[in-house]
């Protein structure tokens, strides 16, 4: 899959995850998901070593 294509598909997820939830449901969405993003990360700088 190309980058563009990857974005595509990321931001189509999101609006599919988006659909009928409430401004609350969102924001604990994005913090689960950018947390779970941040954790990832630090294990692969953690793994290169």
């Amino acid at each position: 899959m190309n980058s563009c294509a990857f974005v595509n598909f990321i931001s189509l997820l999101a609006c599919e995850i988006a659909k009928d939830k409430s401004q609350d449901e969102l924001a604990i969405s994005a913090a689960f998901f950018t947390q779970l993003g941040d954790t990832l990360s630090t294990l692969a700088a953690l793994n290169d070593k």
